[in-house]
């Protein structure tokens, strides 16, 4: 178990504050000094914005690129290895314009795009707009990386520290700490006799290095000022096979995760996790990325995983699509008519959901990944059942969708 990363959330200013400046290095550096020899490994420190159309709306869009190149200058700096600038959101439509330019022109800044909230519904204009940013930044590497620095939200809410869904709230400084954890299911679920004991077990190792991570958040919280949100424990994987959801789902008894089973396996883990007991955050559920668990990418490339079957096992846990690898050509509208069906699930279920996908140049279904990045595990193309929409979705309508126990 390792803590992937402390996000520390604030609001930057424009032109960028002094006061806030010296809050973020102050943070840095005692959160460094908090975890140095406290036994648990520290990854990442990052910094999220509230959503940048929310205090770079004045700008030009040359004078908003420049101002994240100057916020990513100072922070890197400071220490902070990736910085957030929070989502384009419907109401600012052409805040979603911005993203392929600044997401080209800097190194370690993500971007993310609403596309659904319990206030406004599901907005179409904004799916078809993220569809186009991903489009966009797909030549933007010869590898389809550049998508990794974006994913469209739905029905995310301010605070979870898991990039890109990153962003403030827009009030006082705080900070939530993200955990790659699926080591802990890994090792609940070998051998164990029954399904209560693999709960049993896991539950316990959540909640011990929970109340690990609490006290360090709470004497960090005390020391900065900075409000500790909490822990999202979402069970994030590494590319190895120790590492991984997917091995976790095998130990239960799976022969091949993404067959017949994989779906109740997956809302027996989403709902251990519900039951431990500690300060959550952000997610907190089932984290299903395909490219940084090594046995989701291989399974995807036997062609045992699938788009829709991802989609599917969010709806009873997840975090949604994740590093998806997707071909090439795809356009806009097809990429949008995915994003919508994950938006419809976030509002109906009432939960958080993202997508993070990832169209390869030059790639097409069932060719090999070649990613050389020490978080990937390389895997297949995976193909993707749409077409795009037309008629009422081709709108600009917001569709009000209401969870289905309201």
């Amino acid at each position: 178990m390792r803590i992937r990363s402390v996000t520390y959330f604030d609001n930057p200013g424009q032109p960028l504050r002094d006061a806030f400046l010296s809050r973020a290095e102050q943070f840095h550096d005692q959160t460094l000094t908090i975890f140095q020899g406290s036994g648990v490994e520290l990854q990442t420190i990052r910094f999220a914005s509230a959503p940048f159309p929310t205090y770079l709306s004045a700008l030009s869009s040359s004078g908003a690129i420049q101002f994240a190149l100057d916020l990513e200058a100072a922070l890197n700096a400071q220490g902070f290895e990736y910085l957030s600038l929070g989502p384009a959101l419907p109401e600012y439509a052409d805040s979603f314009h911005l993203i392929p330019d600044m997401i080209q022109a800097t190194e370690a800044t993500f971007c993310s795009g609403m596309i659904a909230s319990k206030e406004k519904g599901l907005s179409l204009p904004a799916a078809r707009a993220c569809g186009q940013i991903i489009h966009q930044l797909t030549p933007q590497d010869p590898k389809g990386f550049a998508n990794l620095f974006f994913a469209a939200l739905g029905n995310v809410p301010a605070g979870a520290p898991f990039f890109p869904a990153s962003y403030h709230s827009g009030g006082p400084p705080a900070f939530a700490i993200a955990v790659e954890g699926a080591d802990l299911a890994v090792n609940a679920f070998q051998e164990a006799p029954s399904f209560s004991a693999a709960r049993q077990d896991l539950i316990q190792a959540m909640e011990s290095v929970g109340d690990r991570i609490t006290k360090l958040g709470q004497t960090l919280e005390r020391i900065t000022g900075a409000a500790y949100q909490g822990i999202d424990f979402s069970l994030a994987p590494f590319p190895e096979p120790n590492l991984s959801t997917g091995t976790a789902f095998e130990e239960l008894g799976l022969i091949s995760f993404g067959e017949h089973g994989s779906l109740a396996a997956a809302a027996f883990l989403a709902d251990t996790i519900d039951r431990a007991s500690f300060q959550r955050t952000g997610f907190s559920g089932l984290m299903l990325p395909v490219l940084e668990d090594a046995t989701l990418a291989a399974r995807a490339a036997e062609g045992s995983l699938g788009v829709k079957d991802l989609l599917m096992y969010s709806a009873v846990c997840g975090t949604g699509l994740d590093t998806v690898p997707l071909p090439g050509d795809i356009n806009p509208e097809q990429i949008s008519a995915v994003l919508i069906d994950l938006a419809a699930l976030s509002l109906r279920l009432d939960k958080p959901l993202t997508a993070r996908l990832m169209p390869i140049p030059g790639k097409k279904a069932g060719d090999p990944t070649e990613f050389d990045f020490s978080f990937f595990a390389n895997s297949k193309v995976l193909d993707l059942d749409s077409s795009g929409l037309g008629g009422l979705f081709g709108g600009d309508e917001n569709i009000d969708l209401r969870p289905r126990w309201d």
